[in-house]
């Protein structure tokens, strides 16, 4: 198999209907997608209790949130890095393993210091496992309908917000040491280990590193296995021929094509990160500190919450049928409008239902992202590219926290609701200025299926 030069992966890849095989895939991912969402929110449900019984003040929360998103932004570069050298299925299993293991750890934190940096370390697995999980789905789905398949998995995947935060509702007020079992309740990500065996390697990373014999062994395992569940399939067009390629790493910064994606989906990231964790993480905290119960709180976190897997549903309805770029801007300036609102209400039924919009229309955000980023690199740039940006997504909240317990402490509890809202404007604006759109390239390889002779030739973007 020396003289191969190309397996033609994302070709081949591209002209299969959906099957069992990508349907297991789809399962696998959004399991740890589960525990990566149920996780991620652990400190914000138990902040308020961990103040009360170690007499922790609002900028210790302010500290601990900062270091974990430190904490996300080394997870996910070091894991794009790793997903180019490793391969994406091996990644995917380190990270999903390193975020659980340090989970459990926070079951045995002595004090507002241990936890911090049990949550550094579980932080960092979360968002390496993020970044590496996105990709992954893109490179083994028909590009036409990735995007609708990525919004199923966080479907499923979402549900851990919600399930989490009704647990913890449950648990946290049983004794004094019971909210640890919220903790332990996100270590069960482990059980990823169960899926792993039934999973593929992704072709066009085998093929983008030189092992064509390997890549050409996966995909005809999967077309095998397309063919006997749906008959036999067209033939592939030919990859167009590609120019000199550049040499993955770092120095892929230097090229144009490379940096502005990157630069662009940084922002992107950044004023995501900052507007929904600036909400998510400090709802719980807020509203004991604006008077509400502990109890009550949570609750009312917990109610909105719900909204988290409808607005990935409709992420699914929406991201393949029309240009991802503008789904992402309406979605943008609704949160903004919602979370405002938010702010601006005390009363138990309207904090709900603003929050119900704010995590619908936010994760259904999320879900259109995680389509969108990939598309705009080339296989040998989109695991570094999507984890730089996304890192520096979450590197931004370093900062975020910090300034959201100096806006409420210095000007009040509305006003860090209008800095949120002013973060999710500030990003639909970018995006629309200057966000390249996709939906051409899905729609050539939609109507390619529906001839009946496979998508057109690969772009670097599919």
């Amino acid at each position: 198999m020396q003289h191969i030069r190309t397996t033609n992966a994302a070709n081949r890849l591209d002209r299969l209907p959906i099957t069992k095989f990508h349907k297991r895939t789809v399962l696998a991912v959004a399991f740890a997608y589960f525990f990566e969402f149920a996780d991620i929110n652990t400190f914000a449900i138990t902040a308020p209790v961990v103040r009360e019984q170690w007499g922790a003040d609002v900028d210790h929360v302010a500290y601990v949130t900062s270091l974990s998103f430190v904490g996300m932004f080394i997870g996910a570069v070091v894991a794009g890095g790793l997903a180019d050298r490793l391969g994406r299925k091996r990644t995917l299993t380190l990270t999903t393993l390193w975020f659980t293991v340090w989970s459990f750890a926070c079951v045995f934190a002595s004090d507002i210091w241990s936890l911090g940096v049990f949550r550094v370390l579980t932080s960092a697995g979360l968002s390496a496992m993020t970044v590496v999980a996105v990709v992954y789905i893109s490179e083994l789905f028909p590009s036409a309908k990735r995007g609708k398949f990525q919004a199923y998995a966080i479907v499923i995947g979402i549900c851990g917000t919600p399930v989490t935060n009704l647990i913890a509702s449950a648990v946290v007020p049983m004794s004094d040491w019971s909210w640890r079992l919220v903790y332990l309740w996100g270590s069960l990500g482990a059980l990823f280990l169960f899926f792993v065996r039934r999973l593929e390697e992704s072709p066009q990373w085998l093929e983008s590193r030189g092992r064509h014999g390997e890549a050409e062994a996966v995909l005809t395992r999967i077309e095998a296995q397309v063919t006997a569940e749906h008959g036999p399939l067209p033939e592939p067009r030919q990859p167009k021929p590609k120019g000199a390629s550049v040499k993955p790493g770092l120095g892929m910064l230097k090229d144009k094509k490379f940096l502005y994606p990157t630069i662009l989906l940084s922002v992107l990231w950044i004023t995501q990160t900052i507007g929904f964790f600036g909400y998510s993480s400090w709802a719980p905290t807020l509203l004991a500190a604006e008077g509400v119960s502990v109890e009550d709180s949570i609750f009312y976190v917990a109610l909105t919450t719900v909204g988290a897997p409808l607005g990935s549903f409709l992420a699914a309805m929406v991201t393949d049928r029309f240009e991802r770029k503008w789904c992402l801007v309406v979605f943008g300036l609704v949160i903004a409008a919602s979370g405002l609102l938010y702010g601006l209400t005390f009363t138990p039924v309207l904090i709900v239902v603003f929050g119900f919009l704010v995590n619908l229309f936010e994760r259904g955000y999320t879900a259109l992202a995680y389509a969108y980023a990939p598309e705009l690199y080339g296989t040998e740039g989109r695991s570094l590219g999507t984890s730089i940006a996304y890192g520096l997504g979450r590197l931004s909240n370093a900062v975020g926290p910090l300034m959201i317990a100096g806006v409420y402490n210095g000007i009040g509890y509305e006003a860090v609701f209008m800095v949120i809202a002013g973060t999710w404007t500030l990003g639909a604006l970018v995006l629309a200025l200057f966000g390249p759109a996709t939906r051409r390239r899905r729609q050539a390889a939609e109507a390619a299926e529906a001839a009946g002779t496979g998508p057109k030739a690969v772009t670097p973007t599919s």
